[in-house]
């Protein structure tokens, strides 16, 4: 699977702006994911002692697995987040469940900023989650979350997800947690009451 345009926004609020998403280049984009993911708020990303050629090295190996994908997402033209998708039939979950047809991974990561905008990684996942449901054969989405991830659950949980398991990863214990399309569009029409309640 892969964005159904990259050009073309894939979420857009007033009070936020537009995604898109572009395939993220191991060589071109390492030094920028490199600031991303060894910064102190992305700790829950695991690589926080990384070097640079570690880097380099993770996501040539993705771009190399054909059942792994990673995205850099762009926030009105410029890079601000991470995007993974998976076949968690081969990748991170093999052994820990059983995949159902349509089962997609994801994880994403928000990068750092100084200047924070209330709501904008509410925003991100929303446009991460609409981006893989753009693809049809896309049933579910499966992530599997740190247990101590408190703040990645609660925006999970806004967009549809529930927790089905506690499982114990090499690097982790993580939710097994699955958010199908019905799921999603319910959370996406419970909020938007809600903001229309609110105005």
């Amino acid at each position: 699977m892969s964005p159904q345009n990259p050009q073309t926004p894939q979420n857009r609020r007033p009070a936020v702006g537009s995604f898109t998403f572009r395939p993220l280049d191991p060589l071109r984009d390492s030094e920028l994911v490199h600031s991303w993911v060894t910064h102190p708020k992305a700790a829950f990303w695991l690589m926080r002692d990384a070097k640079l050629q570690d880097v380099e090295r993770e996501y040539m190996a993705i771009a190399a697995n054909p059942h792994h994908h990673a995205f850099v997402g762009l926030h009105d033209g410029e890079p601000a987040f991470l995007m993974e998708h998976y076949h968690p039939a081969y990748v991170e979950l093999v052994g820990l469940y059983e995949p159902l047809p349509g089962d997609v991974g994801m994880h994403f990561l928000v990068a750092p900023t100084d200047t924070p905008v209330h709501g904008f990684t509410r925003a991100v996942i929303t446009a991460v989650m609409e981006e893989l449901f753009a693809d049809p054969a896309t049933a579910r989405v499966v992530v599997e979350p740190d247990v101590d991830n408190k703040a990645v659950h609660a925006l999970n949980e806004a967009v549809g997800f529930e927790i089905v398991k506690r499982i114990a990863k090499p690097e982790k214990d993580a939710y097994l947690s699955f958010c199908t399309r019905e799921q999603f569009r319910t959370a996406l029409e419970t909020t938007r009451a809600r903001e229309a309640a609110a105005r």
